[in-house]
């Protein structure tokens, strides 16, 4: 049984694609001379013991593993990224072979049949469902399913009358036995965003003011005053990353984004102030986080600031060239950024267009 259970676990296959592990119950079958029948729902196995008459009476393992990453390193780990057996299947599977093996043991003393139920996507597949609709079940009295649990000692079983599970099996179940990261990471999204709407000064304006002027026809012209660019940030989620399954509370989520400021001095603050609810969030949560900027392989841009003598002379000669109508004034733009650093220790300016194919 152990062998079996450490074979299982260190090959994991989610719902109805436990073919390996449907094969492997089936060589164990045959070894005991147990007949079977296969494919039951499409990877299910369904055995028999006794007499082949009534009373039937049901045995049944859940196979199938769930879509998360095993994290403890031990000699049997999964060998499959992104899977492994966390709630136990592997266990229920070479426990129930272990049974078959003592009942076909004693199989001239039983007094009616023993199905054993080998059953594929229990982890929110409905595999229990499909595994009814084939009929093979029709017959059986009764069935018993044994759950392993880390809640109570070894050699000690519980049970109770009535309710005892919920309808939806894995760890979505019990979200009170652990610490949930997607809530955490959520709540530090969340957070973040109050950076840009608490905590920027609200008299350096964040809106741009629109005037009307007039030249060679009428235009809006966009003016931003210097002061009010001091006050403009943006932080940004864009990647969220935790679980691999409906019905399972992650170990782990990573979050990831871009922040930006007009002046270093915003810049320096917000980075700080990041990193400062990322870690707050976390502690209020009781989870542990760790926040990487990246700055090696993604270093941080310097604001971009264009030489104010370019600026003029780039000014003059525009309005030759295009006339005053068509030179924009204060044109900022938060995404545009490599430009900059070929202006530190040289003046520089960096122009916008539009580019029509």
């Amino acid at each position: 049984m152990v062998g079996i259970r450490r074979t299982i676990h260190e090959n994991p296959e989610l719902g109805f694609e436990e073919f390996e592990t449907s094969k492997l119950i089936r060589t164990e079958l045959d070894k005991m001379g147990i007949p079977y029948k296969y494919p039951v729902a499409i990877t299910g196995v369904v055995g028999f013991i006794g007499t082949g008459k009534p009373p039937f009476v049901a045995i049944r393992a859940d196979m199938d593993a769930l879509a998360m990453q095993e994290g403890v390193e031990w000699e049997h780990k999964s060998k499959v990224a992104g899977k492994m057996h966390g709630c136990g299947h592997d266990a229920h599977v070479a426990m129930l072979l272990g049974a078959a093996k003592m009942l076909q043991q004693n199989h001239k003393d039983l007094q009616g049949t023993v199905v054993l139920v080998f059953q594929p996507a229990e982890e929110g597949g409905g595999g229990a469902k499909k595994m009814l609709e084939t009929g093979v079940l029709d017959n059986v009295d009764a069935i018993f399913g044994l759950h392993i649990s880390a809640k109570y000692p070894i050699g000690a079983v519980a049970t109770r009358p009535g309710l005892i599970l919920a309808a939806a099996g894995g760890h979505a179940a019990l979200p009170h036995h652990t610490i949930d990261p997607i809530l955490a990471a959520s709540n530090v999204i969340v957070s973040l965003q109050h950076l840009v709407s608490c905590e920027a000064d609200p008299l350096d304006s964040q809106v741009p003011s629109l005037s009307l002027t007039h030249a060679h026809r009428a235009h809006t012209r966009v003016q931003t005053h210097q002061h009010a660019l001091a006050g403009l940030r943006v932080v940004t989620i864009g990647k969220f990353q935790g679980g691999g399954a409906f019905n399972v509370i992650p170990d782990s989520v990573t979050i990831g984004g871009t922040f930006r400021a007009f002046t270093k001095e915003s810049f320096e603050q917000l980075k700080k102030r990041i990193e400062e609810v990322i870690i707050g969030q976390s502690v209020v949560q009781k989870c542990n986080a760790t926040v990487n900027f990246h700055i090696d392989n993604k270093p941080f841009y310097p604001v971009t600031e264009n030489n104010k003598d370019l600026h003029q002379h780039f000014q003059n000669v525009a309005t030759d060239m295009l006339g005053s109508h068509q030179h924009h004034r204060n044109a900022t733009n938060n995404g545009i950024r490599r430009l900059l650093v070929l202006f530190r220790g040289d003046p520089g300016l960096l122009l916008l267009c539009r580019d029509e194919e």
